[in-house]
């Protein structure tokens, strides 16, 4: 339950079937085989493919995000998307963020993106000034780490090779909340807009 002036953290995503999720798993699995210390690795449960963070809103901006995803999933019918190699933010070379590329219908998950983004907008909110790069987050290197236990990290990642596709349809975008406690977020959905059938 939100209290009225109570601040909310929370991000707009797409939620990810139990099947990717399983799969997520096993590449991290993957990934702790190499043994390397210094890399924080994301729950496979609470991974998402994260369309706008909004940071902490009030429950008056909460009606107004409601309103922008409900309006775009009426025009936006719902697509195909498939989890594809594995990354790194800035570059494998000197990595901070681990990740999985996402492909299939970008032009549709773009496409949704920008015109929520353009709804917020009108609604107060400010532009995203970051392109967006569809991906998921599987783990966040820690700044201790020195340049080539980075390096050595982002070869290892680089050698994994992703033997399985893990295919999906989005179906829907979700109001999510992010809780932060001291080991890592807790996720909870506040509400959910169907993307419209083909």
């Amino acid at each position: 339950m939100i209290q009225d002036g109570e601040q909310i953290r929370s991000f707009i995503a797409i939620e990810l079937p139990q099947s990717v999720k399983k799969g997520l798993e096993q590449i991290e699995f993957k990934g702790k085989q190499g043994g390397y210390t210094g890399i924080k690795w994301v729950d496979p449960k609470g991974i998402h493919v994260t369309l706008r963070f909004l940071g902490n809103i009030s429950s008056e901006q909460i009606i107004a995000v409601r309103k922008a995803l409900e309006e775009t999933t009426q025009e936006i019918p719902s697509f195909h998307l498939e989890i594809a190699g594995l990354g790194a933010f800035p570059n494998l070379t000197q990595p901070r963020v681990l990740w999985v590329a996402i492909n299939g219908e970008i032009d549709k998950l773009s496409r949704l993106q920008k015109k929520i983004g353009s709804l917020l907008a009108s609604s107060g909110f400010s532009k995203e000034s970051r392109p967006f790069v569809p991906h998921l987050t599987l783990a966040r290197l820690k700044d201790s780490l020195s340049p080539e236990d980075k390096r050595k990290i982002g070869a290892f990642i680089n050698s994994l090779k992703l033997k399985a596709y893990l295919p999906f349809d989005a179906e829907a975008v979700s109001l999510m909340r992010s809780q932060l406690t001291p080991t890592g977020a807790i996720y909870s959905c506040l509400f959910t807009a169907k993307l419209r059938n083909n």
